[in-house]
């Protein structure tokens, strides 16, 4: 059994895969006080929860975008399964064919998610990923990463208006019948939810209009099942995605 985690900017992600099987995959609050204990115990607990015995895993492998939760994060594995995970990053194989003006400030998390998007669907693809960031990655049809964009996330979104302003309130994420809304509440959930599908719409628009070819466009990250079903573009919903493409840069550095 593999054990994957990405760690991003608001939740860690742990999945475990016996095989090509993705048997667990659950979010952990990202904390970067925590210590590699702390982790350590949160990761066991994941564990016992799916009733997993950390002896049946082998490997392990982890991404990140927090840099100060790395070595908590590596530690707490050791002292869970006994295996030194793979860090994804420069000198890691990972099949990509990267396009960038400069390769290496590739996020860890949208190499993983291109990986397992190349390898499960038809290219062209845009792979958007709404975490902490919006992050939406394009590949052509000879499977080259060109590039992409990034916008605030949907929640980030949310919490600037709140914060910036006096008279909004903290309001939950359900939906608004109605497109107009006729009170604060739900002019906001409205803004916020249809604004972010509006603006996937449109920016998958531009892509293919700029490429010249139509795409297959993948959703994932913690906000995609509350956006995508309000987008007018068909758009693939894959949450798994991220832990998926770490599944198979570690088996292509075997």
């Amino acid at each position: 059994m593999i054990l994957t985690v990405d760690i991003g900017n608001t939740n860690i992600v742990a999945a475990c895969f016996r095989g090509s099987a993705l048997v667990l995959e659950e979010r952990l609050s990202t904390n970067r006080t925590k210590t590699g204990l702390e982790y350590a115990i949160d990761l066991k607990n994941v564990l016992e929860i799916h009733h997993i015995d950390p002896k049946e895993i082998h490997g392990s492998i982890y991404s990140s975008v927090v840099p100060p939760i790395n070595e908590p994060m590596a530690s707490a594995i050791r002292m869970i399964t006994g295996t030194t995970p793979l860090a994804v990053g420069p000198g890691v194989k990972n099949g990509l064919k990267i396009k960038l003006d400069n390769p290496a400030q590739l996020g860890a998390d949208r190499a993983a998610d291109a990986v397992a998007a190349i390898a499960q669907y038809p290219v062209p693809l845009a792979i958007i990923d709404m975490g902490t960031a919006t992050t939406i990655s394009v590949i052509d049809k000879d499977k080259n990463y060109l590039g992409g964009m990034i916008m605030p996330g949907v929640m980030t979104s949310l919490d600037a208006l709140i914060t910036g302003t006096s008279l909004l309130p903290k309001i939950s994420m359900d939906v608004p019948e109605k497109v107009i809304g006729t009170n604060t509440t739900d002019c906001m959930k409205s803004g916020i939810i249809r604004g972010s599908a509006a603006a996937v719409d449109g920016l998958l628009d531009r892509i293919e209009e700029e490429l010249g070819t139509p795409v297959t466009a993948i959703a994932t990250g913690g906000m995609s099942h509350t956006i995508v079903k309000h987008c007018r573009r068909h758009v693939i919903h894959d949450p798994s995605l991220l832990s998926k493409g770490l599944k198979i840069i570690y088996d292509k550095n075997r």
